[in-house]
């Protein structure tokens, strides 16, 4: 069997090469080598050299993920979406989720209440738009009718200041074409009839 001859450190933190029969073999994280309690002289059969590789691959996966995960909450479907950009393997993937809920980085609705208030305070939207945002993120429909439901978003306003924000693009046109324009932009934007006509009159 072949036999650890050498360990050495990475310039890369957290990562050494191992060597085997005196010639580089594979590297690995610091993480797998003391678990698999890697050390000079140390036989390793082909399966033990296959779990040792499988183990670092998954490693290297991990933490690429937590990279992503920990950035902002992140829904199920986006973390689905990471694993089929990255080609990570079906075998995987379960683990990675396990791991995710266990550190309290995956949870829908945890994700749907952060968007939404993300979005009332950076780029208001209207519940309309707000709702096709979330369906597209993989969030169940029921969750986001309560977190919308509970978010007491102020429609008429919001609409109000759109209209505030965009009044230059109005400005050549007459009364009844301003109007016009404005009601078809918010329509656009998700609002129905009734925040749209409170927010015009009001304006």
């Amino acid at each position: 069997m072949p036999v650890v001859t050498a360990i050495k450190k990475q310039k890369r933190q957290g990562r050494a090469n191992i060597y085997l029969d005196g010639e580089f073999a594979f590297g690995t994280d610091l993480e797998t080598l003391f678990k698999n309690h890697l050390k000079i002289n140390q036989d390793l059969s082909q399966s033990e050299i296959n779990k040792i590789k499988n183990a670092t691959d998954y490693q290297s996966t991990l933490n690429k993920l937590l990279n992503f995960a920990t950035l902002r909450p992140r829904s199920y479907r986006e973390i689905s979406n990471w694993f089929w950009k990255k080609k990570t393997p079906d075998n995987y993937q379960k683990k990675l989720i396990k791991k995710l809920e266990k550190l309290e980085l995956l949870d829908d609705e945890k994700f749907a209440t952060w968007w939404v208030g993300q979005r009332q305070t950076f780029r208001p939207r209207s519940r309309r738009q707000l709702q096709a945002e979330l369906i597209q993120k993989g969030i169940d429909k029921k969750i986001i009718n309560n977190i919308l439901e509970d978010s007491n978003i102020n429609e008429v306003q919001i609409a109000k200041n759109l209209i505030k924000k965009n009044a230059y693009k109005w400005d050549r046109f007459d009364e009844k074409k301003r109007v016009q324009k404005m009601s078809e932009y918010l329509g656009r934007k998700g609002f129905n009839w009734e925040v749209i006509k409170k927010a015009i009159t009001s304006e």
